[in-house]
């Protein structure tokens, strides 16, 4: 139930510091980056078809770029060839121009012909020329267009993928016990949610199109290269290992700053949310500087992390640039050795300079995509911890009776907070139907964990609670809190209308059943002052209404569900007594014929109850009627006496 989101209970564990070293221990961690990454990978599984048939367009957009240089060295070929044979004596063949040349002792001009196919005396052959430019243009125009498809539905598996991951967390997210939200603040789970998941996704898009791109065309120019020259091929891939080398150090010295990053940026939001939405208990406790500086602490652990992470995986791009142009001069010098004695045409080491070019840059590319797939995976660890986290036990598949009748029971129940620290200890009481049950105590007395053990929000430790004679566990949650209403000390109100609101506590109600709610529970008084009457849009902090005006929207809600169990907690607080006078009056209506429990701390508004159980440390110290209770002179009687003398004190 959304409604429950801000109840917390007052025994609940305390939340987990904002402070400025919140997140030091899981920054110091390193990703598990191989198990992660694997891991984020297997959730793309369901689009493997689609991927088959990228990695075949992949395969045929390569191909078609690798096999251009090739063609482009033939045409260039034919260029020097027409230039030089223009310039040697027409009516003579090629050997015989060879050795003349010999014979005149220009043996190395001679040996750079030998390696040539020229006519003496023509020029450069235009239509051959034509037929290789316009073979590579081809090439390059059918490899460019599968490019494009290929980006198409990578992107397309990407998304789907991503959408997936965001339904699986939601989910998960769902099935998460209350305790484990008590424990997290709540713009650390937003960030995980929003930040890391948009983070993973931007990571697929950047880095799998290019990253398979960049192994193809790896896999392509390595062959190409073999095939022109084993020599400047053994060469070009001497470089591999230093470059891999030099990645895999200066990665390892990112991973670290990445996830101090991103959980800087998880612990910032925390810090954000809670700030601004309680800015004005901050001003009010003059708390700005403190809020300040820790503000300030945080961000300024963000910035050096963020600066650390993105300076070290950047230095990868330039390192490698620089092995890729070492490479480049020796390519050159070794190329043009061999073309001068003849060894190779210089077509030939024309193609391999654009394939070395061609080689290096699948090796930067990967390499800088460690920066991404670094922050990628440090964001998918994050949102793995919560995917993995411990869910609500298994959901049973039992329901309650269609006849209720409210019969509840609490059989010698056990719970605790935290397995070192019981707070509930053999607790046994019994509520029955259509009896008004108030759990009156002081404060971490353990009354709002009772009705939440109800609810199932907390699953109990030991013995049963049952409601007409079905033990709660054996019956779906659902199922279980179809029948039960419930308002909180703390309103929850979402940004929609007023008239939204109310109908949230039973989908598909008609507007007579609106109005009617809205006006057992007053509702209906304000709304009419209100210049857009039920339309009138709740903003997002609620702070368009009073405090007692929300609080009376969210009993509307409850009225509105007519529940066969009736849960309040501190239903009145937020209102005045006039009105309070009222919501009592339309409360005796509700709570008629239905079991209700009502937690208090106003005794007045109780003493009506049935049954009235006083609790203290988690245990049931007293319990009878109001009369019965006062006249036992008690823990009830000191609570009603402290609390009605005071009131006489100050007037």
């Amino acid at each position: 139930m959304q409604v429950t989101a801000n109840a917390r209970p007052k025994n609940a564990p305390s939340r987990i510091g904002h402070g400025p070293g919140a997140g030091a221990a899981a920054a110091e961690k390193a990703v598990n980056f191989g198990p992660s990454l694997m891991r984020l990978l297997g959730f793309m599984k369901p689009e493997r078809l689609l991927f088959v048939v990228v990695i075949i367009m992949g395969v045929a957009s390569v191909a078609g770029t690798v096999v251009g240089p090739k063609i482009l060295g033939k045409a260039t070929d034919v260029i020097f060839s027409g230039i030089i044979g223009k310039n040697l004596p027409a009516g003579m063949t090629q050997q015989q121009v060879i050795d003349m040349l010999r014979a005149n002792g220009q043996g190395q001009l001679a040996d750079m012909l030998s390696g040539m196919t020229v006519v003496p005396g023509q020029g450069i052959d235009f239509s051959l020329l034509g037929h290789w430019l316009g073979l590579a243009v081809g090439l390059y125009l059918i490899a460019a267009g599968l490019g494009f498809l290929q980006n198409f539905m990578l992107n397309r598996a990407v998304q789907r993928t991503t959408f997936r991951m965001r339904d699986e967390m939601r989910a998960k997210i769902d099935r998460l016990p209350l305790s484990y939200f008590d424990a997290q603040p709540r713009g650390e789970l937003l960030s995980r949610m929003t930040n890391d998941m948009d983070n993973v996704q931007q990571t697929l898009q950047q880095t799998l199109g290019q990253l398979l791109n960049s192994m193809l065309t790896l896999i392509g120019v390595t062959i190409m290269m073999l095939s022109v020259s084993p020599l400047l091929a053994g060469i070009t891939v001497l470089i591999v290992p230093l470059a891999a080398v030099i990645s895999m150090f200066i990665g390892k010295k990112a991973q670290k700053q990445f996830v101090s990053m991103w959980d800087a940026t998880g612990e910032l939001n925390g810090q954000i949310e809670e700030a601004y939405t309680g800015h004005s208990l901050v001003k009010v406790f003059g708390r700005q500087r403190e809020v300040e500086s820790t503000f300030e602490v945080t961000n300024h652990r963000l910035f050096n992390s963020s600066f650390r992470a993105q300076f070290i995986s950047g230095i990868i791009m330039p390192v490698n640039s620089f092995i890729g142009n070492l490479n480049y001069v020796a390519i050159a010098v070794v190329g043009g050795l061999r073309v001068a004695n003849g060894q190779m045409p210089l077509g030939d080491v024309q193609a391999f300079i654009q394939y070395s070019r061609m080689f290096t840059q699948p090796i930067t590319q990967i390499a800088s995509m460690a920066n991404l797939l670094q922050s990628g995976v440090a964001s998918a660890e994050r949102i793995f911890e919560v995917l993995d986290t411990k869910e609500m036990t298994y959901e049973q598949t039992g329901r309650l009776p269609a006849d209720l009748v409210g019969h509840v029971e609490f059989r010698d129940v056990d719970f605790s907070y935290s397995p070192d620290r019981p707070l509930i200890e053999g607790l046994s009481m019994e509520a029955k139907p259509g009896q008004t049950v108030a759990i009156v105590g002081p404060t971490g007395a353990g009354k709002t964990t009772l009705v939440n053990l109800l609810e199932r929000f907390y699953e109990i430790d030991g013995g049963e609670i049952s409601i007409d004679g079905v033990p709660t566990t054996t019956v779906s949650r659902s199922a279980l809190r179809e029948p039960l209403g419930m308002v909180l000390q703390d309103t929850w109100l979402f940004g929609g209308t007023i008239r939204d609101n109310i109908a949230y506590g039973l989908p598909g109600a008609t507007e007579e059943e609106i109005i009617a709610a809205a006006e057992a529970a007053h509702v209906d008084q304000f709304v009419h002052r209100l210049p857009a009457g039920y339309d009138t849009v709740i903003n997002d902090e609620g702070t368009n209404v009073s405090a007692g005006e929300k609080q009376l929207i969210t009993i509307a809600r409850a009225f509105i569900k007519q529940p066969e169990v009736l849960i309040l907690d501190e239903a009145t607080s937020s209102v005045d007594t006039r009105t309070e006078l009222l919501v009592q009056q339309a409360m005796a209506k509700l709570r008629a014929g239905r079991t209700s429990f009502v937690i208090a701390h106003r005794l007045s508004t109780i003493r009506d109850a049935h049954l009235i159980l006083v609790m203290n440390q988690g245990a049931i110290v007293e319990q009878g009627t109001h009369d019965e209770l006062i006249a036992a002179k008690g823990a009830y009687y000191d609570l009603y006496q402290s609390q009605f003398s005071a009131a006489i004190e100050e007037d």
